[in-house]
């Protein structure tokens, strides 16, 4: 027999659960019949919910010994929750996504054949569509998919969801990559395996509302950049050199008019715009530096990746956290 582990990140998603409890078990009958021989788990991963997230799971561990858990002391951010998931899953094949049903089960057993049957070591999935998110969101969004895809040697495609199943050798190889900040997109894109895409329309959320502002998605952006690209750095080297020959030009412009003319006091303005102008640039390219040390400052910690407060196999009913 082989083990498909289902990983799912959970933060406040009580009002989500038990319809994706409902769909995640119709999937199940179906990869029953067309695999008779992979039987199923659902890890939960609690990503520090402050609702009835883990108490539901609790309840559904008690009702089906195919359901776990893992429940963190403090939110640490999806990221980790899908490392964590990763870390405990069993399975032969893991495959992650969402509680609030945007990525659709019924792919599932159709992304389940896609390893076992046409040899791939992982299937994924990419929205076609992005009905009903805000134009703007959706602008940028491309915008990010196009920037990193040049900046990066990661290939992202655009529209990538983190739905995705795994044979257990991908799996152990995003395990390998144990670093603190962690954009998973671009790790999958970063560690290789051949790949099949699955390709869906735009799914509404089935309840609850999104963790996602348009400020978390910008920093997320960003991560995913100073991840897996030095490219900034260089732009901040090449901002040097430009401004470096802009001042070599002025002070050249400055001594033949001082020369040819005698005015010592016109120009002004422009010579503050100027100072304003190299003054920012400076800053901008102090701060893109900044960010890379800060990571790396991060890094150097060797901080945990999440700290687990419970697990259904060690949690006796108690949440454990403060």
């Amino acid at each position: 027999m082989s083990l498909l582990s289902v990983v799912v990140p959970c933060y406040n998603e009580q009002d989500a659960i038990p319809f994706f409890y409902k769909e995640i078990i119709a999937a199940s009958e179906v990869i029953r019949e067309r695999f008779p021989d992979v039987e199923m788990e659902f890890l939960f991963v609690d990503d520090g919910s402050s609702d009835g997230t883990l108490s539901l799971v609790r309840s559904l561990r008690e009702k089906d010994s195919r359901v776990r858990y893992v429940s963190f002391s403090r939110n640490f951010g999806k990221e980790a929750a899908l490392f964590a998931g990763m870390e405990h899953s069993r399975g032969d094949y893991v495959v992650t996504m969402d509680v609030d049903l945007q990525d659709p089960p019924s792919l599932l057993p159709d992304m389940l054949s896609a390893i076992r049957e046409d040899g791939y070591d992982s299937a994924a999935t990419r929205r076609v569509t992005r009905k009903g998110e805000p134009p703007i969101r959706s602008f940028f969004a491309r915008m990010f998919y196009r920037m990193i895809n040049r900046m990066s040697n990661a290939e992202i495609v655009d529209g990538a969801r983190d739905y995705r199943i795994m044979s257990r050798t991908m799996v152990d190889g995003i395990l390998s990559m144990r670093e603190y900040n962690r954009f998973t997109k671009g790790i999958y894109g970063w560690i290789g395996f051949r790949t099949k895409w699955f390709e869906f329309e735009n799914v509404e959320r089935i309840a609850g509302e999104t963790k996602w502002s348009f400020w978390k998605l910008f920093k997320y952006a960003v991560e995913g950049i100073i991840a897996f690209s030095t490219v900034p750095l260089s732009m901040a080297t090449w901002f040097g050199i430009f401004m470096s020959f802009i001042a070599f030009v002025m002070i050249l412009f400055i001594i033949i008019r001082k020369l040819l003319f005698g005015d010592p006091t016109s120009g002004w303005p422009s010579m503050v715009c100027i100072i304003l102008l190299a003054s920012g640039i400076q800053l901008f390219c102090m701060g893109i530096i900044g960010q890379y040390l800060a990571k790396a400052y991060l890094e150097s910690k060797h901080r945990p990746i999440y700290i687990a407060a419970s697990t259904s196999e060690t949690d006796k009913g108690e949440d454990t956290r403060p």
